[in-house]
């Protein structure tokens, strides 16, 4: 079942409020506004990238019916702090299914992410926890947020390594869904992620070449002060 599908067996519909993230994919808010209700943003737990347990607590108002809670980069998000957010406030909580992966290539993605954790230096690697999946594999680049990101990305990329802007603008500042809201760990991760390839088919060599690559670099930037 997609999302508009969970929202309207839910129950969502006109005049309602579900809170969502504005850091990821447009598609969970324009799934709640196909049901008529209107999507409300908030903050991300900055290690994991998923919903912030106290900005939802936050957020929540008259016509909040329910949350969705989104796993971001294959990192699962806290649904056992939602869930009692949500039965003290009485809303449901929501849980977009996320694509499965085969075991062995899953397995095969968190050796290489455990290769880059050791090795890389100059970027923040991230942080793994139980389940994570590594979907994508997302560091922080330090300096002075998106300026020095995208300097990084380029000279990365020169150096013939892959590498991508996992969410460059924040469903928040999206038309359509322009919202006047606060959300600086949404903002910070916007301006300094960048996602590094860990597919479990890449070789020893091309791990290296990251590692070369980003460390090549790391000195160069600093953070703000």
């Amino acid at each position: 079942m997609g999302t508009v599908g969970m929202l309207r067996a839910a129950g969502v519909g006109l005049g309602d409020e579900v809170i969502v993230p504005a850091f990821g994919n447009v598609e969970v808010a324009e799934a709640v506004s196909l049901t008529g209700a209107m999507p409300v943003f908030a903050d991300i737990d900055p290690a994991t990238y998923c919903l912030d347990v106290p900005a939802v607590d936050a957020v929540v108002g008259p016509r909040t019916v329910a949350v969705v809670a989104v796993h971001r980069f294959g990192q699962p998000a806290d649904l056992a702090g939602l869930r009692r957010v949500g039965q003290r406030q009485g809303l449901l909580v929501l849980e977009q299914s996320e694509s499965k992966a085969p075991y062995d290539e899953v397995e095969q993605r968190r050796a290489h992410a455990a290769y880059l954790d050791r090795r890389l230096s100059g970027v923040r690697t991230p942080e793994g926890g139980i389940g994570h999946t590594y979907q994508q594999y997302v560091v922080r680049v330090p300096g002075n947020g998106r300026p020095d990101r995208d300097a990084f990305a380029r000279a990365v990329r020169a150096r013939g390594v892959e590498c991508w802007v996992p969410v460059k603008t924040p469903v928040h500042r999206m038309p359509g869904f322009r919202r006047d809201v606060y959300l600086p760990e949404t903002e910070r991760a916007a301006d300094e992620t960048l996602a590094l390839p860990v597919d479990a088919a890449l070789a020893k060599r091309e791990m290296h070449r990251i590692v070369s690559a980003c460390n090549a670099l790391g000195g160069l930037l600093q953070p703000a002060f």
